[in-house]
């Protein structure tokens, strides 16, 4: 079931990338990404996933996709904020003058090696830390449902999100929330007792 949530997280990236205007790609996205570097910041959900399933890792440094956003973050790892920034400008450089098409690559490529994936592999993710595939797709597809909504927002594009994509996303901001010690205060925000600070955040 996870890698067809993750497949229809791909899915309505693409079609999301096909509908971005010609002439904004060059337009505000989020913080100091224009859309291109945005885009290309997601498209690293793909990208990633298929340079990680060519590594082994020899321990289970992440257990659950939550702990992932607790120990595989640039502030834990000691990475500046910039470098992850300008991966994301490189990203987006790098899908070319088709951006479109190339997402479509990069979504069947991915998706044609998932199917060849026996079991459920321990991967080796950034940091150097071990996971397994399994455990690493959720955090995927938060990412890419995410940013399809930063996309979405920063150019005004109608964007229904998958239910299944929706859900793992919403369930992994839920429990993210509660390792990080934060989950009475989406659960008072979600049934209408508070509100949450501005820029609040469970990752």
């Amino acid at each position: 079931m996870t890698i067809a949530t993750y497949g229809a997280a791909a899915a309505s990236f693409a079609a999301l990338v096909h509908e971005i205007p010609a002439d904004a790609w060059g337009m505000p996205g989020l913080g100091d990404w224009d859309v291109r570097s945005l885009v290309g910041h997601t498209s690293r959900s793909l990208t990633t996933v298929r340079s990680y399933l060519q590594t082994t890792a020899d321990t289970e440094d992440v257990a659950t996709p939550q702990d992932y956003y607790v120990h595989v973050t640039p502030s834990a790892l000691g990475i500046d904020p910039a470098d992850v920034a300008e991966r994301g400008r490189q990203a987006g450089r790098d899908l070319g003058d088709d951006p479109a098409a190339a997402v479509d690559a990069l979504v069947s490529e991915v998706l044609d090696e998932l199917t060849t994936v026996d079991g459920d592999p321990l991967i080796k993710v950034i940091g150097g830390l071990g996971i397994r595939l399994h455990t690493y797709l959720p955090t995927r597809v938060f990412e890419l449902a995410v940013h399809g909504l930063d996309i979405a927002r920063a150019l005004d594009i109608p964007l229904q999100l998958p239910d299944a994509v929706l859900a793992e996303a919403l369930d992994l901001a839920t429990r993210t929330a509660i390792v990080t010690g934060r989950g009475d205060s989406v659960l008072l925000a979600l049934t209408g007792r508070s509100a949450l600070p501005p820029s609040f955040s469970v990752v």
